[in-house]
């Protein structure tokens, strides 16, 4: 009886460490199973992470797209064409590009006699100009220089083929002597250094003055041709 009742005890044991065993391999088996969950979480997350890092990147292209597109768009683009639009303000005129022609453009009654200047464009392209031509008029007691009269002097620009006119005035010798003879007139196109020199269509002769200054004056680019 005591050998069946240890037997029995001995049996009974096993099954207890056996259902103990198996309980603690399900018990594993759970942890086992929350690490993956939590592995899981972590992934999703960090996959958001990523899709929120590759929306950010998404929206940084986006953002940067308009920029891009920008730099084709109205900024960019208007840079690029406001670009363009700096590009197309154009180059100043050279003294090659220009026909410059001089004729007189006195009115009767006048107290000054006037000459006006025309400088063309013809070029073949578009050309600006900005200020006042030198104008100098050579005579038989040496060259004298006209005198700015500082009205404002508008940047213009001149299409192939188009002119713009701007006046120079001077006294009338009318003191009845030979006064001052002019033997031609130099122009000079702003911010040029080559300048033409015509034949001077205006009086042949400026009065005599005391040297207290020029008595020639010119206006800017666009006066009426009487002297601003």
């Amino acid at each position: 009886m005591r050998v069946r009742k240890l037997t029995l005890a001995a049996m009974a044991l096993a099954a207890g460490l056996s259902l103990t065993a198996c309980q603690n391999d399900d018990g594993g088996s759970d942890q086992g199973a929350a690490p993956p969950a939590s592995s899981a979480a972590s992934s999703s997350n960090g996959g958001s992470g990523s899709a929120g890092s590759d929306q950010q990147d998404g929206s940084d292209s986006a953002g940067k797209s308009p920029n891009g597109t920008g730099g084709t768009d109205g900024t960019g683009g208007s840079g690029g064409s406001g670009g363009a639009g700096e590009d197309a303000k154009a180059a100043k005129c050279s003294t090659d590009e220009l026909e410059i022609t001089a004729i007189d453009a006195t009115v009767g009654g006048d107290a000054e006699g006037t000459v006006a200047v025309d400088l063309k464009n013809g070029g073949g392209r578009d050309c600006s100009l900005a200020g006042y031509a030198g104008v100098d008029l050579k005579t038989n007691s040496g060259t004298v220089s006209a005198e700015r009269t500082g009205d404002p002097a508008p940047r213009i620009v001149l299409g192939d083929g188009e002119t713009v006119t701007f006046g120079i005035t001077y006294p009338i010798n009318d003191s009845g002597g030979s006064g001052v003879r002019i033997t031609g007139l130099v122009v000079t196109p702003p911010d040029e250094t080559k300048s033409v020199t015509l034949d001077w269509p205006g009086g042949s002769s400026l009065p005599v003055t005391d040297g207290s200054g020029t008595p020639v004056r010119v206006g800017p680019l666009g006066s009426a041709g009487q002297g601003g």
